[in-house]
């Protein structure tokens, strides 16, 4: 046990049930705070940065507004953790992770009060979610070895993923797009090789992918385009293009030693430090072009008097590609990104079939045709403002990602509440079956995953209390897609609306929520440290 005397002055500590109240309370204001965001209908915020500028973020995802909280109650610190987890590894369910954990922490507050020890409730939860887990088994679907109806699938996920975001008037669209660019990476999670450009302009159906023509067609179609201008007096067009990326300063023909200063005793002696520097900057100019290259791209800017000399070579330079650009740019084309070149022969040069400029909306961008790398595509998204692109941009993110670890993970579920109904039936039965106080957290654990579906319902305006009490009776009859059908208000039909959802995201949103639940359930103790303070320099 920790006294008082042996922490530092400023230095605090909570115990026992007062310890435990402090987290079920901060861990259950983070799920309130984002609850109103779950499902079709749910609802956006505002964040407002307080930084200089004062930026504006419209959203409804999980991740996003708990990243940008600063909080200091310790245990929602866990949960917004989950949230980013989840964010990284599946894509979506953000916010459902959070809302379960909360739920899961507000039935076993419940119990708490009734005396059950907290290693019970641990335990009982523990048997529910394996319990829970084995339902989701048993009625997951696989259809990958049909690619018409694996295809259908993926088109289910990607809209079910896009109808709480704000792209869901046109879903369909969307989700094609997803698809299609998702299929494109065969199989590989690595969404590098998907770009995303935003520009704004035009409305968020004007969005397209740049592909090529079709997805069978020959590679000469495979396209990835770059952010950028083509200089004042480069060639706008270059076929058969050999690209080397680089990240080199090409800027030396500047004294660059801060504070240097140089004694001359005539303007002659300038003009040859100026000649000195413009040969040296020559001689390296030269050593690029000697790699054999029509194409040069830098991560850095490119001074006057290099483009000048790249120019009258007939090479296409280009400067000042951001990190993202070049690294993708590098991949798809199949190059590698240098920053020395005394030894061409150990550079690896990227190779594409056409480069040109071409124009999407007010401006110009730079357009590889027939790129090394099969699997690379851009997605162009427009938009009315900059917040509708950046939230655009985050929903097709979250679908890419949902869509990725689908393809290789392919198993199925229907959404719209239907999981956790199912997983709350299976639930129940094991808390008639289990004798002791373990059967009060397990069927705790059911209302909890119950709590999903009612939070939909609520968020779309609907009676929350008769529409489970519907589905409740629905599940119990021997086989049922019962779900909440938000659009008509009552209770569908999940198969036939088309409305599914990815098995992995179900099972990492059940397994997480558990987790976080149990390690916040174990703290009886709160100690937080005296603050740091800044000694004398006296």
């Amino acid at each position: 046990m920790v006294n008082t005397w042996l922490l530092k002055d400023e230095a605090t500590e909570e115990k026992g049930d007062r310890a435990r109240m402090a987290s079920f309370v901060g861990a259950m204001a983070i799920a309130d705070l984002v609850k109103t965001t779950l499902g079709p209908k749910g609802m956006d915020k505002i964040l407002q940065s307080t930084g200089r500028g004062h930026n504006v973020t419209v959203t409804n995802d999980g991740a996003t507004i708990l990243k940008s909280l600063h909080i200091d109650n310790p245990a929602a610190k866990v949960l917004v953790d989950i949230s980013k987890v989840q964010d990284d590894e599946v894509g979506d369910g953000t916010t459902s992770v959070v809302v379960l954990a909360g739920e899961l922490l507000r039935e076993a507050e419940k119990l708490v009060n009734l005396k059950i020890h907290p290693m019970t409730i641990i335990a009982g939860y523990r048997m529910a979610a394996e319990c829970a887990r084995n339902a989701l088994l048993q009625k997951a679907k696989d259809n990958k070895q049909d690619p018409d109806r694996f295809r259908s699938d993926l088109m289910k996920i990607a809209m079910t993923t896009l109808s709480s975001k704000i792209l869901y008037q046109d879903k369909e669209h969307f989700a094609k797009l997803a698809v299609d660019a998702v299929l494109r990476l065969k199989g590989n999670t690595n969404l590098e090789s998907i770009q995303i450009i935003k520009k704004a302009g035009g409305s968020l159906k004007d969005s397209f992918l740049d592909e090529g023509l079709n997805i069978w067609l020959d590679d000469s179609l495979l396209r990835f385009i770059l952010d950028k201008k083509i200089g004042i007096g480069q060639p706008k067009r270059i076929e058969n293009a050999k690209i080397l990326v680089a990240n080199t300063a090409m800027d030396t023909d500047k004294v660059k030693i801060y504070g240097a200063r140089v004694r001359v005793d005539s303007m002659a002696k300038v003009a040859e430090i100026e000649g000195a520097e413009k040969e040296k900057m020559r001689e390296k100019v030269q050593k690029i072009i000697n790699h054999g290259i029509n194409c040069f791209v830098n991560r850095q800017l490119i001074y006057n008097f290099p483009e000048e000399l790249f120019a009258d070579a007939g090479v296409l330079a280009i400067e000042h590609a951001d990190f993202d650009g070049i690294e993708r740019l590098a991949l798809v084309t199949g190059g590698d990104i240098a920053s020395t070149f005394d030894n061409p022969e150990s550079v690896k040069l990227g190779h594409c079939k056409l480069i040109e400029e071409i124009m999407i909306g007010e401006d110009k961008l730079i357009h590889f045709s027939g790129v090394e790398m099969g699997q690379a595509c851009t997605i162009i998204l427009r938009g009315s403002s900059s917040h509708v692109l950046d939230e655009a941009e985050r929903s097709l993110h979250d679908a890419l990602c949902v869509l990725s670890q689908t393809v290789n993970d392919s198993r199925v579920l229907l959404g719209g509440g239907w999981p956790e109904m199912v997983m709350s039936k299976e639930v129940d039965e094991l808390a008639r079956k289990t004798p002791g106080k373990k059967s009060h957290a397990i069927e705790a654990f059911s209302h909890a995953l119950q709590a999903i579906p009612t939070i939909i319902a609520e968020n779309a305006g609907l009676d929350s209390a008769e529409l489970i009490s519907q589905l409740r009776a629905e599940h119990h009859k021997d086989t049922t897609n019962a779900g909440i059908d938000v659009i008509s208000g009552g209770v569908g039909d999940m198969e036939n609306l088309g409305i599914s959802e990815a098995f992995k995201v179900k099972q990492a949103v059940l397994l997480s929520a558990t987790e976080a639940t149990e390690m916040i359930l174990r703290v009886d103790q709160i100690i937080t440290c005296a603050p740091r303070r800044r000694e004398d320099r006296m």
